[in-house]
């Protein structure tokens, strides 16, 4: 396969942010290229531009083996419009991160397209030139959208696919360019193989002040196809009964985990590993089926050493993924024995955070950190962690899942407030308190109450060796407050590195005679000593 591109873009106003966004991806006879026009000059349409285009891209990249190209662009097109709607209702309370796209994935032989908003994709063949895409505009109003990411909670995109053939050229561009040149000079452009600079430039002359916007497009010429891939694998079956001794490709089965007979310890060539079965009611069941996929694919495009490393083995005949196996026990159990000494809980608390940056670089939550989901090897004096259990791994801000543990849920969550950076730092808080205390800060909690959140005890009365800044830390992240709470994982890795710069918090309901520094107290001392000894010091001269 030979496909050549080219891309450019100019911004409505020289010097100005462009708020279009544009990339293309190769690799093996794959081809992606994504077009975005946020909607507005504003930074939230910009960013919704310029995240779109990158994510989509890498989750493309990275799809699940299972989905064909339209449902892989279908469902990603879904999960990053439901993420842009709820985010802006987080951040902004109305939609405010909303943008058009245009995507073309190229596979061997075979154009597939998805497209919400005004952003064309073309297809120039035989000096005819077809659009492929659909405008999402108003009949009447044509600059007004009717669909585009992020506009509403749920959206149909419009999903197509085209056979291709050598000497095909596609053409991805953002309105700026189609309002401004008319289906015939494209059509002659693309003839004379033009690149995507010398028709954006060729659009910029048509322009008009009153007309003027941003100007983009990805030019793809398909100078010679590929073959078409093989997508048609065979179907993965769903074992319903599994069993010590069974042999599946390759790997033994030696015992079953975490009570189920979904995961298994197994073997193969003397390497142990893990591996997570499909559940049964994926067999007939299309969410469960859909949840199980995601949950692989998320485990699979995590590759740091804060996670447990997993995998799809090439040639598997049944629905399941393998993860590494680390023989260590959880913090769950750990803390059964003994407290976290403050070198370590120090270190975890470096070591959630950081694992919840990585995934919140892939736009995720992990959604259920608690001492059960986290390895510890090592020995008393240094251990170290690995985070598991992607299964209720879920988009930020997502409002409709119900993942997580009811006693490490950040109290806006009993109230149907979204998944977070920062409920997932009163998770992360929650889990530092028990490593440093054994003893939840606000008691169990049960999964269907409402509960009442009352201000934690102290870590340094049930933990003397506790150094005040990380009590104060620890109770920033646990704040019942969302608003004075950290609210980005960097805000809380800053505190943990740099424990001169923390700064006193307490909680509103916190006792004045709590609030004021033990210096001032000491500092008072003395000044009251002193006074006392001068006046002393005068009655004596005085007689």
């Amino acid at each position: 396969m030979k496909v050549l591109s080219t891309s450019f873009g100019l911004p409505r106003n020289e010097g100005d942010p462009s708020s279009d966004a544009f990339a293309v991806r190769a690799w093996d006879q794959t081809v992606i290229a994504v077009l975005c026009d946020g909607a507005g000059t504003g930074t939230p349409a910009r960013e919704a531009a310029q995240r779109a285009v990158s994510t989509l891209i890498e989750n493309y990249s990275a799809r699940p083996r299972s989905w064909d190209p339209p449902r892989a662009l279908t469902e990603f097109t879904r999960i990053l419009n439901r993420s842009f709607y709820q985010e802006s209702i987080a951040r902004y309370e109305r939609p405010e991160m909303v943008s058009t796209l245009a995507a073309a994935v190229i596979e061997g032989n075979r154009l597939y397209g998805v497209n919400l908003g005004d952003s064309r994709i073309s297809l120039w063949r035989n000096d005819r030139l077809f659009t492929l895409s659909e405008d999402h505009v108003d009949d009447d109003q044509r600059n007004m959208l009717t669909r585009a990411l992020g506009m509403t909670e749920e959206t149909t995109p419009n999903v197509f696919h085209i056979d291709l053939e050598d000497g095909d050229v596609a053409l991805l561009c953002s309105d700026g360019l189609s309002n401004h040149l008319e289906p015939e000079q494209i059509d002659n452009a693309l003839r004379q193989r033009s690149s995507a600079r010398s028709l954006v430039h060729s659009a910029l002359l048509h322009a008009k002040t009153e007309t003027m916007d941003d100007i983009s497009a990805v030019v793809l010429d398909i100078q010679k196809t590929g073959q078409l891939r093989a997508m048609s694998e065979r179907a993965l079956t769903i074992p319903e009964t599994l069993a010590k001794g069974q042999v599946i490709d390759g790997y033994e089965l030696i015992r079953s985990f975490q009570g189920t007979d979904r995961v298994w310890l197994a073997e193969k060539e003397h390497q142990r590993v893990v591996i997570k079965f499909a559940p049964v009611e994926a067999t007939s069941s299309e969410p469960h089926l859909n949840a199980f996929v995601r949950e692989a694919w998320n485990a699979t495009r995590v590759q740091t050493e804060h996670f447990v490393r997993s995998h799809e083995p090439a040639g598997q005949t049944l629905r399941y993924y393998v993860m590494e196996f680390v023989d260590a026990p959880s913090l769950c159990s750990v803390l059964r024995e003994r407290l976290l000494s403050v070198d370590s809980a120090l270190a975890l608390g470096h070591f959630l955070a950081e694992a919840s940056q990585t995934l919140l670089r892939l736009d995720l939550a992990h959604g259920d950190i608690k001492p059960e989901n986290i390895l510890c090897a090592g020995d008393y004096a240094r251990l170290t962690f690995k985070l598991v259990d992607l299964g209720s791994a879920v988009e930020l801000f997502s409002i409709s899942s119900r993942a997580g543990t009811a006693s490490y849920l950040a109290p806006e969550r009993f109230h149907g407030a979204p998944i977070s950076e920062r409920t997932e730092i009163f998770a992360i808080g929650v889990t530092l308190y028990q490593a440093l205390t054994r003893k939840l800060p606000y008691g169990e909690i049960e999964r269907f109450q409402t509960p009442v959140f009352s201000p934690a005890r102290g870590l340094t009365k049930l933990n003397p060796n506790v150094p005040p800044w990380l009590e104060t830390v620890v109770r920033r992240a646990i704040t019942i407050s969302p608003e004075r709470r950290y609210q980005h994982y960097s805000e809380l890795l800053h505190d943990l590195r740099n424990p001169a710069k923390v700064q006193p918090f307490f909680e509103h309901a916190t006792p004045l005679v709590e609030r004021i520094s033990p210096r001032f107290y000491k500092v008072g001392f003395f000044l009251l000593l002193i006074a006392n000894l001068i006046l002393l010091l005068k009655l004596i001269s005085t007689h």
